[in-house]
């Protein structure tokens, strides 16, 4: 009976296929963060803390794909890509899980308040930033059909057309992110400072989510270019 590889039994068909996976536990990552900011707002803390337990465990598992990866990606291995380049790809889409992680725990490690203020607006905030994430995720889809033409033709077009629509979406969570900062903004001589001060802390790594996950689509173009 023949015994595969550690090298088979991760990356099957294509060699692409666990850095998608780890994409779209990425994503899996940030759709519960999205259900955790819903149960804090509602200051239901029995199901943050339930789906704060589901961020760190999706966090933890992106975290065992990378260096699964990392590991069993031999150095010798031909690849219609650099192997630096798929590895530079894992980094910078391992950030999307680890922001969500950070924003989970000072959120639950705080038992942060929201106030009913800005409640709507960081909830929207929030869903668009996993907007921003399922748009990677679709982009990075399309690396397969990239290499199998070429870097050529449809799939480029495909491709840098996925990324206007990610950038689009980033743009759009710059957008919520400056109204809801002004929202707080309005209301902080109200609040503790210190309060004030995680609060404007939250907004900020939430937008980062959609940061990182616009980065991720330029990389695509950057493997394209090259």
């Amino acid at each position: 009976m023949a015994v595969q590889s550690p090298f088979s039994r991760l990356f099957g068909k294509s060699p692409f296929d666990p850095v998608q996976e780890h994409m779209g536990v990425a994503h899996e990552c940030v759709a519960e963060l999205v259900l955790f900011v819903g149960a804090v707002i509602k200051n239901d803390w029995e199901a943050a803390e339930k789906s704060a337990e589901t961020v760190y465990r999706l966090e933890s598992k992106a975290d065992d794909m990378k260096k699964d990866i990392r590991l069993h990606l031999p150095k010798s291995l031909f690849l219609p890509i650099p192997r630096s380049d798929l590895l530079e790809m894992l980094r910078l889409q391992d950030k999307i899980p680890n922001r969500a992680k950070d924003v989970t725990g000072l959120m639950l490690g705080r038992r942060m308040v929201i106030p009913p203020q800005i409640a709507a607006r960081l909830m929207a905030y929030a869903q668009c930033t996993e907007e921003a994430v399922i748009q990677a995720v679709k982009t990075l889809a399309e690396l397969d059909d990239l290499i199998e033409t070429g870097f050529s033709g449809r799939a480029i077009h495909l491709v840098e057309t996925l990324v206007e629509e990610l950038d689009r979406r980033e743009h759009e969570t710059d957008l919520m992110q400056i109204d809801v900062r002004s929202a707080l903004f309005e209301i902080e001589d109200d609040l503790k400072p210190v309060a004030v001060m995680f609060l404007y802390k939250i907004i900020e790594w939430i937008g980062e989510i959609a940061d990182h996950s616009q980065i991720v689509g330029h990389r695509m173009l950057y493997l394209i270019a090259k």
